[in-house]
């Protein structure tokens, strides 16, 4: 059976600054034989936004509105910043009427985490840590890793996400799976768009954050009495960062020892998600089962929501 989805693109963040990737992950996803709609999304402009604040939060609350046909996939455009004053506009009661029932797929990460904590801890919306369309399916080579990943978590009723974990012990846990962008789930803590999820699998990444301040971000996900209530921790890219002379040795693989060894929990590396190439594509709010033996982790994930197919 062929796959094709009806795909509605949001800009909850910055515009675009690569105009031609945003039009390669049109053409991309068209050839495949999936339908794009709300591009008008890509023209919009208000500093460094793409839209005002309320054009970008009417995107979403759209979604809520029961005269408007649901897309099957929801797709952000790129990351950036722009989410967080978007949080105190969404209607969460439309929101959640509308999308805990018939099965929307809303994709994103980086800055879109923001709006999956939000959407989770207010509506219980589960929602899609994975590829956007300029930074992945615009990019100048498509990573076939991460294009089949997400075809194949929308179409599968249990979809499963393998890599390798040097130096990782052996380890079977289950909970909530849910995370994102780490700077993001950081500054959402005590507020009232952070969930509440103990006894979970966490993954987190980030951009250009230097060691320490990936430290101090973890830090305060213990100290706030998160980190240390997960079953383990997954560890995916932290990339295009520097450490300087001063840090004397200090780099991330002491930023994780070190946090390992205060949260009390497994601490699992290699986790594909992030800003680079290669991603999994990771439900925010479903159950995972991850077991890990001689130096590979195993994710299996099932009750994620799977658009129809037509």
């Amino acid at each position: 059976m062929a796959f094709r989805y009806d795909i509605r693109l949001i800009a909850p963040s910055g515009y675009p600054h690569i105009p031609e990737a945003m039009q390669r992950g049109i053409e991309r996803l068209e050839a495949a034989g999936h339908r794009v709609d709300g591009v008008e999304v890509l023209e919009r402009r208000d500093l460094r936004f793409a839209g005002t604040d309320a054009e970008r939060a009417a995107d979403i609350n759209g979604l809520g509105d029961p005269r408007r046909p649901l897309p099957d996939v929801v797709l952000a455009i790129r990351g950036g910043y722009g989410a967080h004053p978007l949080l105190p506009l969404l209607d969460y009661d439309a929101l959640g009427q509308r999308l805990r029932g018939p099965p929307v797929a809303l994709i994103g990460h980086s800055d879109f985490t923001a709006l999956q904590c939000a959407l989770f801890a207010r509506a219980g919306i589960v929602t899609y840590g994975g590829p956007m369309l300029g930074p992945d399916f615009g990019a100048p080579e498509l990573d076939a890793f991460t294009w089949e990943h997400l075809w194949r978590v929308l179409r599968d009723d249990e979809a499963v996400g393998e890599w390798e974990a040097p130096g990782a012990g052996t380890l079977a846990a289950e909970g909530t799976l849910w995370g994102g962008n780490l700077a993001m789930l950081a500054g959402l803590v005590g507020s009232p768009y952070f969930p509440a999820i103990d006894g979970g699998l966490l993954f987190v990444e980030d951009i250009a954050e230097p060691p320490y301040r990936v430290e101090r971000m973890l830090y305060h996900l213990l100290h706030a009495g998160v980190l240390g209530a997960q079953k383990a921790l997954l560890v995916g890219d932290f990339t295009s960062y520097r450490v300087a002379e001063y840090d004397n040795g200090y780099d991330l693989d002491t930023v994780f020892e070190r946090i390992a060894a205060a949260a009390g929990i497994p601490v699992i590396r290699g986790l594909p998600f992030g800003h680079g190439p290669a991603k999994l594509t990771l439900p925010f709010g479903v159950a995972g089962r991850l077991q890990v033996a001689d130096g590979r982790a195993t994710l299996r994930f099932s009750g994620h929501p799977r658009p129809k197919t037509s």
